[in-house]
C-alpha cells in the first residue's frame, strides 16, 4: 500500500460541452499522508471546492489521476465509490442544510452504520461512541437537528463522517458558517479526532489563517491552478506568490501596526499582474 493516503496527479476539470467548454482545474497535483491535514485555500472561484468534489467522484475528470491508498479512484464506476464512500467522507459548510431536518440524531448518525450491515445494537453503541467522540451527550439522539446550534450541528456532522472509520475526510469550509469562538472549537475537535484516529483531512477553506491553525501542508489555488504549496509555516509565515501575499493580508488583526503593514502589502499585490 502506498504511504501516501491521497495522491493527486495532473487533474483537470472542465465543465461544459464542445465549444462552451472550459477548464476549471488546470493540471492540479498534491498529495496527502496517512494523519495529515492538507489545506487547500483560495478565494471564491478558484477551483478549490471542485477539486474537493472530484476526489468524492461527483464531478468527472477530463485527464489526470487520483488514486486513494495507490488504488486509481479517477473513473471509479458507481458500484466501486459506493464501496469506498464507508473510506472517503465529506463535512460541507452548512450545518443547517446538511442534516436532514425530518430524521432524528439517532437516524441521522446510525443510517450509514444500517446500510453496511451493522446491527441495530451495535449502531447503537456506535453512535453513542461518536457523540462522546464529539462532545455532544447521548441524550440529544431523539432529537431533530433544528433544536441545535451551527457549531452542534457541525459536531454531529463531524459525527456522520466518522460513523464508518474513514481515511479520509473532505472538509469543504467547514467553519465558515460559524462564528470565531466556535469555529476555533471546532477546528480543535477536528485536531483531536484527528491525533486519536490517524484520519487525513482535505481542508478546503478561503481563510489563509483558519488553514494555517489546521493543517501541516499547504497549497494555494488560484483560477484552477496552485500557485504555491508547501510545508504550513513557510507557506503562511513566508508567502512567495503575491497572491498568498493578498490572502495573508486580507486577514485582520488586533494590532493597528500589523494591521496598517497588512494593508500596505495588499494594495502592492493588487497592483502586481498575476504569475
Amino acid at each position: 500500500m502506498s504511504s501516501q493516503r491521497l495522491e493527486i496527479e495532473d487533474l483537470t476539470v472542465a465543465y461544459g460541452h464542445g465549444r462552451k467548454q472550459r477548464d476549471v482545474l488546470h493540471g492540479v497535483s498534491l498529495s496527502i499522508s496517512a494523519g495529515e491535514t492538507f489545506g487547500l485555500v483560495g478565494e471564491s472561484g478558484s477551483g478549490k471546492t471542485t477539486l474537493g468534489r472530484a476526489v468524492l467522484g461527483l464531478v468527472p475528470t477530463r485527464s489526470g489521476t487520483i488514486r486513494y491508498n495507490g488504488g486509481d479512484i479517477t473513473r471509479a464506476a458507481a458500484s466501486d465509490r459506493r464501496s469506498l464512500a464507508h473510506d472517503v467522507q465529506v463535512v460541507f459548510q452548512d450545518p443547517y442544510t446538511s442534516l436532514n431536518p425530518a430524521m432524528t440524531i439517532r437516524n441521522i448518525l446510525t443510517e450509514p452504520l444500517r446500510v453496511r450491515g451493522v446491527s441495530k445494537a451495535d449502531a447503537d453503541r456506535r453512535v453513542r461512541d461518536l457523540l462522546d467522540r464529539v462532545a455532544m451527550p447521548a441524550d440529544v439522539l431523539g432529537r431533530h437537528a433544528r433544536d441545535f446550534s451551527g457549531g452542534q450541528r457541525q459536531r454531529i456532522a463531524i459525527a456522520r463522517a466518522l460513523a464508518l472509520d474513514p481515511g479520509l475526510i473532505v472538509c469543504d469550509e467547514p467553519v465558515s458558517a460559524l462564528d470565531l469562538s466556535t469555529q476555533l472549537r471546532a477546528l480543535d475537535l477536528l485536531i483531536d479526532i484527528q491525533e486519536k484516529t490517524g484520519v487525513s483531512y482535505l481542508f478546503i477553506s478561503h481563510d489563509l489563517a483558519v488553514v494555517r491553525h489546521i493543517s501541516h501542508s499547504v497549497a494555494v489555488m488560484r483560477r484552477g491552478e496552485i500557485v504555491e504549496n508547501g510545508r504550513t509555516e513557510a507557506v503562511t509565515e513566508h508567502p512567495q506568490h503575491p497572491y498568498t501575499q493578498r490572502l495573508w493580508a486580507s486577514n485582520l488583526v488586533a494590532d493597528p501596526i500589523e494591521q496598517a503593514e497588512r494593508r500596505r502589502i495588499r494594495a502592492e499585490t493588487m497592483s502586481e499582474p498575476a504569475a
